[in-house]
């Protein structure tokens, strides 16, 4: 029989810390809930909030947090069995032992939800990626040159080769692009006016010039202006029953390479008190962070090196040879974005960006990200990216995901440190800028804009409710 005293105890903590539970704010609450991993629970006690008292002033931070779990589900759900069954289709055989080395190591990303273990869909696929390096690491192999990379060659040796001073705009090639948003049957009631947002080419930059929209699904279009920090083009079509609902436009521009031989420029001393110096060299948002871990690393990367161009080469270095490409998570379903790249020594463009933009600020470094598509034949997809400002010389273009290229020629091989082929797409040169017109709800991608953004008067329409696609022609 139990102790009578220990049974005292037990309730006596269990009563205590109910009523403790009892008094916390609801989106305390709530909070414990998600952090937890128990998204039944918070969707019940959401929707219980939502029914009492739709006033309340925790309920739309509550909804958020719902709608958070909501998409860390989409991002996670692979059951066991399912991932399981992926490594053996992927890899090979495994033990047990195996998979409980990866997980702890961060290599087979999985969260508990709901009392399960579900696993991030690209878990497997990010997983072989590390194994095939840590493989390629333990026998000294080489990755072989593909032929997107034997492409890339061509295209940096040109351009390196046509450049007469350093900045110089070269290899021009002109894009037509098609670019379609289809809204999914019957998310949206018939009758009811859909909002969309499509990403829309920046103009007046060095890289990209004689910007023409050519078609657009809908004639009563709006395009932000240049100045915007994401730039798009807003339309509004009403729902049909049982209808997709398209957004289209068609537009064409030029894009043209660039290099920077910074062996052969003199860099000046910053002029700290710019508003320049002072705006990209801050910290901003919830994912450039001066955190005690940013802060330690990139001193102890950079050492004792002063010279601008010498600090970004260490960190460009350093992070190209400890962060691997991987499949990413929703960016908003992330917390700290670089402290997550440095926990798992992975991540995708925006994310590797992002880490080398913070602890170049740190550094004081002037950074600003850029990003938009990359438009390689064969290579189509979302990108991201940025640029450095060095005085004197100005503003730089730096792919960190691209990171060293397979070369013995010094500017070839660190040729996206200080340059850019032309194909690109650039469409913001911010994070988390507003839209124009604004956006009414919680964004689907908070931080950048590639996609798109839908809603309508019910909510914003997640990515699962919606496709994209891109065409290009090459001229």
């Amino acid at each position: 029989m139990m102790n009578k005293k220990l049974l005292f105890s037990l309730l006596f903590c269990c009563i205590t810390t109910g009523f403790l539970f009892a008094n916390k704010s609801d989106f305390t609450k709530a909070a414990h809930y998600f952090n937890y991993g128990e998204y039944s629970e918070l969707k019940h006690f959401s929707d219980s909030i939502r029914y009492a008292n739709p006033t309340n002033e925790d309920t739309n931070k509550i909804d958020s947090l719902r709608e958070i779990a909501s998409r860390t589900q989409l991002d996670f759900s692979l059951s066991e069995p399912k991932a399981e069954a992926q490594i053996r289709t992927k890899i090979g055989s495994f033990t047990l032992s195996d998979k409980k080395h990866w997980e702890e190591n961060n290599w087979l990303e999985y969260k508990i939800i709901d009392g399960q273990k579900r696993y991030f869909n690209r878990a497997v696929s990010n997983l072989k990626l590390r194994l095939n390096q840590y493989n390629d690491s333990v026998n000294q192999r080489s990755t072989p040159i593909d032929s997107i990379k034997a492409f890339r060659l061509r295209q940096i040796g040109h351009t390196i080769a046509q450049t007469s001073q350093p900045g110089a705009l070269s290899s021009p090639v002109h894009f037509t692009l098609t670019y379609t948003v289809s809204v999914k049957p019957d998310v949206v009631p018939a009758g009811e006016t859909i909002r969309c947002w499509l990403p829309f080419p920046k103009e007046n930059r060095p890289r990209q010039s004689n910007v023409l929209l050519l078609e657009a699904s809908k004639k009563d279009y709006k395009i932000a202006p240049d100045s915007t920090g994401h730039r798009s083009i807003y339309m509004e079509k009403k729902a049909v029953a049982n209808k997709p609902t398209e957004f289209r436009i068609k537009v064409s521009y030029t894009g043209s390479a660039q290099y920077f031989d910074l062996t052969k420029t003199r860099i000046a001393p910053y002029k700290k008190r710019s508003e320049l110096y002072q705006k990209y060299t801050a910290q901003q948002g919830r994912h450039i962070l001066f955190t005690s871990h940013i802060k330690s690393l990139a001193d102890k990367i950079v050492g004792k090196e002063k010279r601008p161009e010498k600090i970004v080469q260490k960190l460009y270095e350093w992070i190209d040879g400890h962060i691997i490409w991987s499949g990413a998570l929703e960016y908003s379903t992330m917390d700290n974005i670089p402290e997550y790249v440095l926990q798992h020594r992975r991540g995708d463009c925006g994310m590797q960006t992002l880490l080398f933009m913070t602890m170049a600020r740190y550094k004081g470094i002037p950074v600003k990200w850029q990003s938009g598509w990359m438009l390689h034949p064969n290579e189509v997809n979302l990108h991201d990216w940025c640029e450095v400002y060095y005085e004197g010389v100005g503003w730089v273009p730096l792919d960190m995901s691209f990171g060293l290229q397979p070369s013995h020629n010094h500017s070839v091989r660190y040729f996206y440190m200080s340059g850019m082929d032309a194909y690109r797409l650039i469409v913001n040169d911010e994070i988390s800028a507003p839209f124009n017109p604004e956006k009414k709800f919680m964004r689907s991608e908070p931080v950048d804009f590639q996609r798109g953004e839908v809603e309508w008067q019910g909510g914003n329409l997640y990515f699962d409710k919606w496709d994209y696609h891109m065409d290009v022609d090459y001229q």
